[in-house]
């Protein structure tokens, strides 16, 4: 786990090194973008200076990289205030997205496999098949609209947008948006555990167990379905990245308060501070996923040690 950690580091440097170069290398000026066409060069000038775009690009480097340290990002040209206040604000919303999403699909795959894995049915396995290819190839935010127009809007059921207050109300705006993004990650985790469990139900194990005299619905509980798990898990660790994207997307189509609505906004305002530090917390999201991932896996897999091979 300490290795992890230590690797987390340089990843998170070049992740803020190539943030901040793109946003360099990009087009347009920050100052000139705030204040408008109607800005003198006079006061463009004092505003660059005022957010220290006047400095070398090496200056400029340094102290961000330096900030990163300390945990102070900067200051949002966009908002005023300070980045660090804007990500506590939003973070959790994003965070309480990819926990619904995590959890629906979850929900929506496990019986689908077991269905197809015990049945041997080959109506189940169409079907299975039906559903994998028309998600997969949809991406998350048009899977969105669909549920906005078919659901939210013609049931009420939903909110078409929004976060609301409380808790409860949190979580009833979050179950539209976080079934988008888990229908976009399913068809993959499905046939991840269908081949999974498949294998272990002609593993030799289930026959010892069912010469016991372990019922076979015990026996899958109890054997099949804990080692096919553990190939779920995996594929669910390396889905993050599209668990990510999916969710900073859907974020923005039905407008929840989260990193992505936020980024959007940093990047249309050219708001060097926030994007440089939304793109290393996405990172570091990442990052941290794929860590409780493998902390995870050893500990539902005996047979796993970290750090051994």
């Amino acid at each position: 786990m300490l290795s992890r950690l230590a690797i987390m580091i340089p990843i998170v440097l070049g992740v803020a090194t190539i943030s901040f170069l793109l946003m360099q290398a990009s087009p347009g000026d920050p100052a000139a973008s705030y204040l408008g066409d109607k800005a003198t060069p006079e006061s463009v000038e004092q505003l660059r200076r005022a957010w220290g775009l006047d400095a070398p690009v090496w200056q400029q480097y340094l102290t961000f990289i330096g900030g990163l340290f300390v945990g102070d990002l900067g200051n949002s040209f966009l908002f005023q205030v300070p980045v660090a206040q804007l990500l506590a604000l939003r973070i959790p919303a994003t965070l309480m997205l990819m926990v619904v999403s995590i959890v629906l699909a979850v929900t929506i795959s496990v019986p689908i496999a077991l269905w197809v894995t015990i049945s041997k049915s080959p109506a189940a396995s169409a079907v299975s098949r039906m559903f994998s290819a028309t998600f997969q190839g949809m991406p998350a935010f048009f899977i969105g609209a669909l549920l906005i127009a078919f659901v939210a809007l013609r049931t009420g059921w939903f909110p078409v947008g929004g976060y609301g207050e409380t808790f409860g109300e949190h979580l009833h705006s979050l179950l539209l948006p976080g079934l988008a993004v888990a229908l976009n990650i399913c068809p993959v985790l499905i046939r991840s555990l269908t081949a999974a469990l498949g294998e272990a139900l002609d593993a030799e194990y289930m026959n010892f167990a069912l010469s016991k005299g372990l019922s076979r619905r015990a026996s899958i509980a109890s054997y099949a379905f804990r080692n096919a798990g553990i190939s779920g898990i995996s594929i669910l660790g390396i889905q993050v990245g599209n668990l990510v994207g999916g969710a900073l997307v859907i974020e923005n189509v039905f407008a929840i308060p989260g990193l992505g609505s936020l980024l959007l906004q940093a990047v249309l305002g050219r708001d060097y501070p926030t994007v440089q530090a939304l793109t290393v917390v996405f990172g570091i999201l990442v990052v941290a996923t794929y860590l409780v991932t493998d902390l995870v896996y050893g500990l539902v897999d005996p047979r796993v040690r970290l750090g051994k091979k």
